[in-house]
């Protein structure tokens, strides 16, 4: 990596062995040696049964997540950010408009029907230096109605960027946000076909951010929820989102918009077919582990807080698609997705613990799906729900864990009170 005068050279054992670049997603096969996930998969699935590196014939093609490289990795990466951005905040700080000049700018805008687009970037600038001046450009009349305008209208990428940027960093200030809502509701079909060519834009995850936050933000009602999961390509570009080498901000960002969007049974269909119940799987067993160590995605720059909020997020997106008999089919053909919500039922959060019992409620009790019960029953799931029922957990989440005992042949009453000891138990919340 070289950025002017700032040179940085990678470890070499942080480098995959195929593309040489940093590895994003490190995963170890059977002989011991790590590749990035999506180089070693582009190779496999080529029809090589080797090892690139020793050229050992695989014994399994199956690999694991390198965790502590992975840390190692995210450290790294942390400490590398932290000297880039103390060099740009010291050579390249901008100079940022005063009110004055910003009234100026945006007042002959709007009175000369002047192009606005050169200014776009003062005025994020502007935006970005304090929450006065995002207030400053909430309250300023003529400018949100001017902003929805060049984001119908704009085919320019970058523009578009910055619109979009401007409009999100300014969202919450606004005071009559129903306005702004009903404004790009009104030019639905340009505007949604904005946002969507931001969220395509793989290089730019800020502005991927920052378009989905739009979305979920005018999806208020039915009809608009509706309207977003309807527009062609944005299921598929979401769902794209959540795989494991994305940023983790972006990552939580999808899950957040889509559990917004996903309250019609339509909208809930074209996300399993969208193959989302497979990429919610991977996020719970895999790559974001959700126990708060904060040893999620190399490329992510959230913590461990970030790390439990999508495991949060990745649970009630099942639990919403587990409404569904397609849902349900598909979760209970699922083994591994339903171990990994097992092994969330505790040390994440309430709202985890919550989210996955529901889960297992649903599939193993409600509808009684004996698949799903034995894949359940091999995850250890008695010692958990025994361990939950003495939590300080809701009055739900004690029932459901009182009749998922039962499901498994366990009468729990008999089963607590012959559990009863002398023993100190340490809740893991």
């Amino acid at each position: 990596m070289v950025r002017d005068d700032l040179y940085i050279t990678v470890p070499s054992f942080f480098r995959c062995p195929i593309s040489l670049d940093l590895m994003k997603s490190p995963v170890s096969l059977c002989t011991g040696v790590t590749y990035d996930r999506a180089s070693i998969q582009r190779w496999l699935d080529s029809g090589n049964n080797t090892c690139p590196a020793t050229m050992q014939v695989l014994q399994s093609k199956e690999f694991v997540p390198n965790r502590t490289l992975q840390r190692l990795i995210q450290i790294w990466s942390d400490s590398v950010q932290r000297r880039v951005d103390s060099s740009e905040s010291a050579t390249r700080r901008p100079v940022v408009l005063s009110q004055d000049e910003v009234k100026d700018i945006i007042r002959v805008a709007i009175s000369k029907n002047e192009d606005f687009s050169e200014n776009l970037t003062k005025i994020v600038a502007f935006a970005k230096e304090s929450d006065e001046n995002k207030t400053f450009l909430a309250k300023f009349d003529g400018l949100v109605v001017m902003l929805v305008e060049m984001l119908s209208n704009f085919n320019d990428v970058n523009m578009l960027k910055q619109v979009i940027r401007v409009l999100d960093l300014i969202l919450n200030k606004i005071e009559d946000q129903q306005h702004l809502i009903n404004l790009i509701l009104k030019r639905d079909q340009d505007c949604l076909n904005s946002l969507l060519l931001v969220l395509k834009q793989q290089e730019s995850v800020d502005s991927r951010i920052e378009s989905l936050r739009l979305l979920e933000f005018i999806a208020v009602d039915a009809d608009s929820k509706v309207k977003i999961a309807e527009r062609d390509g944005f299921l598929a570009a979401t769902v794209k989102s959540l795989s494991l080498d994305s940023d983790r901000r972006l990552i939580g960002a999808s899950l957040s918009c889509l559990i917004t969007i996903s309250s019609s049974k339509r909208a809930k269909t074209k996300l399993i077919n969208h193959k989302l119940i497979t990429e919610l799987g991977k996020l719970i067993t895999d790559g974001h582990n959700g126990n708060g160590n904060g040893s999620g995605n190399s490329n992510g720059n959230g913590s461990g807080n970030g790390t439990v909020m999508i495991t949060e997020k990745a649970l009630r997106l099942v639990e919403i698609l587990s409404t569904t008999k397609q849902g349900r089919m598909e979760i209970c053909q699922d083994a591994a997705l339903l171990n990994g919500v097992v092994q969330k039922m505790l040390k994440v959060s309430a709202a985890a613990t919550e989210h996955a019992v529901t889960i297992l409620w649903t599939v193993c009790y409600l509808f009684r799906d004996q698949t799903a019960q034995e894949a359940v029953s091999s995850s250890n799931v008695l010692t958990k729900i025994l361990l939950l029922m003495q939590s300080n957990c809701t009055p739900a989440v004690r029932q459901m864990s009182a009749d998922l005992l039962k499901i498994f042949r366990v009468n729990y009453k008999s089963c607590l009170a012959s559990y009863d000891t002398k023993t100190t138990h340490i809740m893991p919340f």
